[in-house]
């Protein structure tokens, strides 16, 4: 109750009032102690089942509702992890600012897990996120989730090293290297431990930092060497050089849109789905190798 509590930024005492009054509303207890814990009685695990087909058909009347406008217009709101929104949401809502002056657009930054827990509060219309092992499965019946992009591992190397020069390495060449990533509570490190196990190696992770500029920068002072995801720009402050792997271990990382099931339907979701879709295939960023940088046409 009080972690529900929490996350409804309700208090713990209106939280039991809402579950009492609902349950005098369907007519079945909904909640039954067992010693000090409270557990959901079947007729509550049945009522969620039955509300996440409710609240998909509500989302998708509501998108049917308003497609009745001749023009979308409101506000959508964005949220995604920190790479997403520099190298897809940013441009997608300049590029609406430009062509869709009726529309207002916001942006939060949270991590995978944090954006979905946005999308079902309903604080959020569109997430994009990179999915871990604990987050919710593509075949979830509350999200509506589609691949946007799969972004390539480039190693990053301080300028002068030998590998500098390279056109390409193998990630098995790496296997002496000391390496920069914070292990805990990372996806990236659990991207590198996985691919390095796949080469035949444990990384020797020397230092540990989890944002990109912080990484770069230890990259540069020639502490360590880093897997850089091909959307993450180089400072350009910093004398490093983006190496692309080859290979058959080549680790990727996969960013998906995430709606609430029906939302998608929304024009004014719609419209920001598609914008960012357009921006992924034809125009995101895409640094180049040896740290050169650069913004497609489209």
């Amino acid at each position: 109750m009080t972690a529900a509590a929490a996350v409804l930024r309700f208090t713990p005492s209106a939280v039991s009032q809402q579950i009492a009054h609902l349950a005098d509303e369907v007519g079945a207890p909904l909640l039954e102690r067992q010693g000090r814990n409270v557990h959901l009685t079947p007729a509550a695990r049945l009522l969620l089942q039955r509300t996440q087909h409710l609240n998909a058909a509500w989302e998708a009347t509501k998108a049917e509702v308003s497609s009745s406008s001749t023009k979308p217009t409101g506000h959508i709101r964005f949220c995604g992890v920190s790479s997403a929104i520099a190298a897809l949401i940013a441009p997608v809502i300049s590029r609406l600012k430009l062509t869709q002056s009726q529309i207002r657009a916001s942006v939060i930054e949270e991590e995978t897990s944090d954006c979905y827990k946005l999308l079902t509060l309903g604080e959020a219309d569109i997430a994009v996120v990179l999915p871990t092992q604990d987050s919710p499965a593509h075949s979830d019946p509350r999200f509506e989730q589609h691949t946007l992009v799969v972004d390539e591992q480039d190693v990053l190397v301080p300028k002068g090293h030998a590998l500098a020069s390279r056109e390409s390495i193998d990630l098995t060449e790496l296997a002496s290297e000391s390496w920069i990533a914070k292990r805990r509570d990372n996806d990236t490190y659990s991207l590198l431990s996985a691919a390095c196990a796949a080469a035949g190696f444990t990384p020797q992770v020397v230092h540990e930092a989890k944002e990109w500029y912080a990484i770069s920068a230890l990259v540069s002072a020639g502490l360590g060497l880093c897997l850089l995801p091909r959307l993450v720009p180089i400072p350009a402050e910093h004398h490093v050089v983006r190496v692309p792997l080859r290979g058959a271990i080549r680790p990727t990382r996969r960013f998906l849109t995430s709606t609430r099931r029906g939302r998608c339907h929304h024009p004014l979701i719609k419209l920001g789905l598609e914008a960012l879709a357009e921006l992924a295939e034809t125009g995101p960023l895409t640094p180049q190798p040896h740290g050169r940088s650069s913004v497609s046409s489209g």
